[in-house]
């Protein structure tokens, strides 16, 4: 018996083992791919996805937006997987590809290896229109972008719903492949039809989600089965924030005589495809100035203390009708977080070099008096690095920020600073070319990966005018904010780490192996189940910037307090260990928090909220792509027939065979009573 079940085996082993090997000769899988997912709100879906079982259509590369005929009408061979090279990745082209989406299985986008020189934004033209402050009850003058269209390259692409699958692919090898079997099988010659074989693309990324978050959610809580289908998530993750003193963090809400300036910046970004979000100038700019200019405070702050708090803050989900920001207001405004509304003194947002206000609020003359004292302050700080700041002028509305979400819960002092006076400067705002290029952030080609680390790319002046600001803001003297300036090397290396690769010798020492990486980081926000990539690396950086180091073993770092009478949660611990730099793991303590970046909506189950973010996204299988060659309709139908055939007759013999087999098989038999 165990002769035969190990014979079974091998014999199955030996099925796989050519199954396997048959599927390699037929398919080509594509392993560098990005898919475009399906998000939802509260009344609608965005998005793209395919069939349960996939999307399979014949390759035709799209080489000018006149050749859309063959696909949309002409072409003999329909369905199609439009091949697009990032030039023809425009609206216009994909409306009409949309619009014809019964003759288009699937879109796959080549991604260019440099950036396109005209500008592209997938995202819409007044970027989180209807959660900002501006709504018809608070200024409808400044309402839906009346005054100033703040992405005027937004094309909307981001929030349209396809329903065929859209991958992102690498201009590579992959690339090359397919590009070759189209022309070597599906290209038309002088105007002929091709002949089959063709070379056809499969996509598989069926989305579980559908119509909208209360109808995702409501599904998630149907509970038939022993293991009920989770179908979508919301979007969220968890905020960063430090405090350059200690704030009781277990005594939730106001703080008597404690007063707060906040120093801000996003984390997020996003792109057409969910993958790709690295948001060089829309977040990563602004919150690795945050980080320097509070590198650049430390020792200030710890050695002329000023008479205020600076509470540095990083908002997750921004892009996401302010998520982050949202649930911080909410929490101050229920006793949920370490200070409330009522402990802000002030408001200062990072971006770049102009200053924008509310203009609303500033008719107060409290707040006026602040917003003009915090100008002033950013004014000499950028008058003593040689840069000129300007004022936006009465006119003008908030950009889209964090602020706005402060403004909608009370009038607070603030000011904005971005790297634009109306409209954004940024040609490609929520794209996947808000890139390292873009901010032109490059190397001399001679330079080791170790030596463009330690390449200084950038100034740091802005940092520092924040740095100064900030420290005058809090009620600190010129005369100490005059000596604080910011490290030009320690934004460099922030530059490289998280638009270059992570992966290398200064990170190594500064935040756990498992989140270094040999590519840039992705900002995209995703949901709320775990922190993401860019929150934790994020929340070490900053922990090691602002924090002390503690001569203690691993066992006692989560132990430490300030003193024996540090009864109160004021500080969190982190221990480091040691990554092959020759020293000894250390702990740092350090104000460093994490707090909830999921939106009230989902806190108060209210999925149709006109006052919170509702986005969600749609859960997945797997996604995956293959080439592989297709025969006609004719063929297949032959085969099919002859299958049957062969079917059919291997039937009718066996029956024949088993209805006569005694005269078939028998022998002479010998008689009952033989004997021998």
């Amino acid at each position: 018996i165990k002769e035969i079940k190990c014979l079974l085996i091998n014999y199955y082993m030996s099925v796989c083992v050519i199954c396997n090997s048959v599927e390699k000769k037929i398919y080509v899988n594509l392993n560098n791919t990005v898919p475009c997912v399906r998000l939802l709100n509260a009344t609608h879906q965005i998005g793209c996805q395919s069939s349960l079982s996939g999307n399979v259509g014949v390759v035709h590369v799209l080489e000018s937006e006149e050749n859309l005929e063959w696909v949309l009408s002409s072409g003999p061979h329909p369905p199609y997987v439009v091949i697009l090279d990032s030039p023809l990745f425009t609206r216009s082209v994909m409306m009409k590809l949309k619009n014809g989406s019964r003759r288009v299985a699937g879109i796959a986008v080549v991604a260019p290896n440099a950036n396109p020189p005209e500008g592209f934004s997938p995202h819409t033209t007044c970027p989180n229109e209807n959660t900002g402050v501006y709504s018809e009850d608070y200024d409808p003058i400044f309402a839906h972008c009346n005054i100033t269209v703040w992405n005027p390259l937004g094309n909307g692409l981001s929030y349209e719903e396809f329903d065929f699958p859209i991958f992102s692919l690498k201009d590579d090898n992959e690339t090359q492949v397919i590009r070759q079997c189209y022309l070597d099988h599906n290209r038309a010659a002088n105007g002929t039809a091709p002949q089959y074989p063709l070379c056809a693309i499969e996509l598989f990324s069926h989305m579980s989600a559908v119509t909208d978050t209360a109808t995702c959610m409501r599904r998630n809580d149907i509970n038939f089965s022993i293991s009920p289908e989770i179908v979508c998530d919301p979007l969220g993750d968890y905020n960063v924030w430090a405090s350059t003193r200690p704030l009781n963090n277990t005594a939730k809400g106001h703080k008597m005589w404690e007063s707060v300036v906040i120093a801000a910046a996003r984390l997020d970004s996003r792109s057409f495809f969910f993958d790709i979000a690295p948001g060089a100038e829309s977040g990563v700019s602004g919150f690795i100035t945050l980080l320097a200019a509070a590198h650049a405070l430390r020792n200030a702050t710890q050695q002329a203390p000023p008479n205020r708090t600076i509470l540095y803050t990083l908002f997750q989900g921004e892009t996401f009708d302010y998520i982050g920001s949202s649930r911080m207001v909410y929490d101050m405004q229920n006793n949920q977080f370490a200070v409330d509304l009522n402990n802000v003194h002030s408001f200062l947002e990072i971006g770049q070099l102009w200053l924008h206000s509310d203009q609303l609020s500033r008719k107060n003359t409290s707040v006026n008096d602040e917003v003009k004292k915090l100008i002033e302050n950013l004014q000499s700080a950028a008058g003593r690095v040689g840069i000129s700041v300007g004022e936006v002028g009465f006119s003008q509305p908030l950009p889209p920020s964090s602020f706005q979400r402060f403004l909608r819960a009370k009038p607070i002092p603030g000011v904005v600073i971005e790297d634009h006076q109306s409209a954004f400067t940024n040609r490609f705002y929520a794209s996947m070319y808000d890139n390292a290029e873009y901010l032109n952030v490059s190397y001399p080609s001679n330079l080791t990966l170790e030596e463009q680390l330690e390449w200084v790319t950038d100034t740091a002046q802005v940092a520092t005018i924040v740095a100064q600001a900030l420290y005058k803001q809090a009620g600190g003297q010129d005369v100490e904010a005059r000596g604080i300036t910011a490290d030009p090397k320690m934004v460099a290396r922030m530059l490289y780490s998280f638009l270059i690769r992570s992966n290398n010798s200064w990170f190594q020492q500064l935040v756990p192996s498992e989140l270094v990486t040999n590519r840039s980081t992705n900002f995209y926000v995703g949901v709320n189940q775990h922190s993401s990539e860019p929150t934790l690396l994020v929340q070490y950086l900053l922990a090691n910037l602002t924090g002390s180091t503690v001569n203690v073993t691993q066992d006692n770092c989560q132990n430490q307090r300030e003193d024996e009478d540090d009864k109160e949660s004021k500080h969190v611990s982190f221990f480091f260990k040691d990554k092959g730099g020759g020293r000894e793991g250390f702990c740092t303590r350090s104000t460093v928090r994490l707090s909830k970046a999921l939106s009230p909506a989902f806190e108060l189950r209210d999925y149709t909220s006109k006052e919170y973010s509702t986005w969600t996204e749609s859960r997945w299988k797997p996604f995956k792509g293959r080439i592989f060659l297709v025969a006609s309709h004719d063929l297949e139908m032959l085969t099919l027939g002859i299958g049957i055939g062969v079917l059919l007759t291997s039937l009718l013999l066996t029956y024949i065979i088993s209805s006569k087999a005694d005269m078939l098989f028998s022998s002479g038999r010998e008689p009952t009573n033989a004997t021998y």
